[in-house]
């Protein structure tokens, strides 16, 4: 096993560039997963990689400096961030077509979850230059192992929108999703949103992890509203991770099956007792169940 780890990473299988190129004049992207908090949390291969590439593109210059000195590591680097991310992306590109191997870090974690680099993936990819993950430390699975909530399926939806319209668009597709949910969160920004979840979802299990792998490290866990009453009580610091249960199979109900429980139930009794009775039937938000019951009544 030892022999073949050895073979396969020293010589991993290429992508497959437009045949009319020299791909043995091509460079390398590689895509080096960097700590999340916690320095330690790098791998040998990452750090083999962050000394021997041409460079290095960074979402802050002034943040992956301090692991590179960290390791001492003198590697060049160049800025690669959300502002600069269209134009940056060519001239790269053209580097790696010349021959160099470049290295794409974010701040912390793994490249392009939440973080920018797609374009410049899909750019390289275009230009038929190989591309190498090197995988490493990532909050959203960190967090999803501590949780306690189910990890075999889960949809990871990032950070949510500020403003509450676009906020909703995002949420309400999600409410019948039987898997875990998972979202990144600023912590000014927190309460706010477990009650944007509450409102949406009802009160599911949910967890907040926050600070993971530092030494403040810490997993709330319990209903939205246990969770969000501890940090409204407790103002949380550092980015957290919000998971939430997924539907229950009772859940799982569309548009079209919650309208056709609502007639149901109107044709037997009143308003309130058919909301009381999809609402509880469904999990859906009462407040939503009762806006539906009274379109369909009138």
């Amino acid at each position: 096993m030892g022999s073949l780890f050895m073979i396969r990473a020293m010589s991993p299988p290429s992508n497959k560039p437009d045949k009319s190129q020299d791909v043995s004049r091509l460079g390398e992207l590689l895509l080096v997963a960097t700590p999340i908090g916690n320095l330690g949390d790098i791998t040998l291969r990452a750090l083999e990689t962050l000394k021997s590439v041409q460079l290095i593109a960074c979402e802050d210059t002034r943040t992956t400096a301090k692991l590179l000195t960290h390791y001492g590591i003198h590697t060049r680097t160049v800025s690669y961030h959300d502002h600069n991310e269209a134009s940056a992306s060519a001239p790269l590109v053209a580097r790696m077509q010349a021959g160099e191997r470049i290295a794409l870090v974010s701040d912390a974690g793994t490249p392009l979850l939440s973080d920018p680099g797609a374009r410049l993936v899909a750019a390289a990819i275009e230009a038929g230059i190989r591309i190498t993950p090197l995988p490493g430390a990532s909050a959203l699975l960190a967090a999803l192992t501590m949780a306690g909530l189910p990890a075999e399926q889960f949809y990871y939806a990032g950070f949510l929108p500020i403003k509450t319209k676009a906020q909703q668009a995002v949420l309400h597709p999600l409410r019948t999703l039987q898997s875990t949910l998972v979202f990144y969160e600023a912590p000014h920004r927190l309460v706010d949103t477990l009650a944007a979840l509450q409102e949406t979802f009802g009160d599911r299990p949910c967890a907040v992890a926050r600070e993971l792998t530092k030494l403040y490290e810490e997993c709330q866990r319990g209903t939205l509203s246990q969770v969000h009453a501890h940090y409204v009580a407790h103002p949380p610091r550092g980015e957290c991770v919000i998971l939430l249960h997924g539907a229950a199979p009772l859940e799982a109900m569309d548009d079209a099956a919650i309208d056709a429980a609502l007639l149901d139930a109107l044709s037997r009794g009143s308003v309130k007792q058919a909301v009381e009775e999809v609402t509880s039937a469904s999990g859906w938000p009462k407040r939503e169940v009762y806006q539906r019951a009274l379109q369909l009544k009138s």
